[in-house]
């Protein structure tokens, strides 16, 4: 229960963080009047509302899983570490640069440059197609050593949880694809800015999923 009100708490935090830096200096309400909408404040669109609604239970989720992890490991002798192979520093760094691909797109809409909407939407999306084959090289590579999921329960959380953050990662491309299309249907980037910022936050909050499951990998 400590390690899911930790979990939780440090993602609150960091979502609190970005609502924050996202609302400073907008004003709630016009002063001249205007529909509810008017007046409410311009983080609370409903596309990012749908996001923060799910994004919560996604990490109501994962700190299950990973109080569930903590609880089996601490549970008797049985458990045998899975090691870390180097490809997954590999599959890091490029998840690093998915995330940041993104985000320089989401950059170069709001400046209304399709070029580089387009350059680094692209980009973004191969990067992340690259991380998830270089997780199932992993887990051919650990299943070829003979790290089989059914032989050790590390082994099996092992693949649970990496795969239920694939899992994420391939919702996440349904709606960059979604985006793609629109792209390249014409759409000007002031059309398509606030679906790639949806893309970028969701990119950006399973990196940091990503950072706390590597931790937690590497550490036990």
């Amino acid at each position: 229960m400590t390690i899911t009100l930790v979990f939780l708490a440090v993602l609150l935090a960091f979502f609190l963080g970005w609502i924050l830096s996202r609302t400073v200096n907008v004003e709630p309400w016009v002063a001249d009047g205007g529909t509810l909408n008017d007046r409410l404040p311009e983080i609370l669109t409903t596309p990012r509302v749908a996001l923060a609604i799910f994004l919560a239970a996604v990490s109501s989720l994962f700190a299950l899983s990973i109080s569930a992890y903590h609880m089996r490991m601490a549970f008797g002798i049985d458990w045998l570490a899975v090691p870390s192979p180097a490809l997954l520093w590999v599959n890091t760094v490029i998840l690093v640069l998915g995330s940041l691909a993104l985000q320089w797109s989401w950059n170069a809409a709001r400046r209304n440059d399709a070029a580089g909407t387009r350059r680094w939407l692209y980009a973004g999306g191969a990067l992340t197609g690259a991380f998830i084959l270089g997780q199932t090289l992993v887990w051919r590579d650990l299943n070829a050593g003979g790290y089989y999921m059914t032989a050790n329960p590390a082994n099996a959380f092992f693949y649970f949880l990496t795969a239920l953050h694939v899992l994420h990662l391939l919702g996440g491309l349904v709606a960059w694809v979604r985006t793609v299309k629109r792209e390249r249907a014409g759409a000007p980037p002031e059309a398509i800015c606030s679906a790639v910022e949806l893309c970028t936050i969701y990119w950006h909050y399973l990196l940091v999923i990503w950072f706390i499951l590597f931790a937690l990998l590497l550490t036990t």
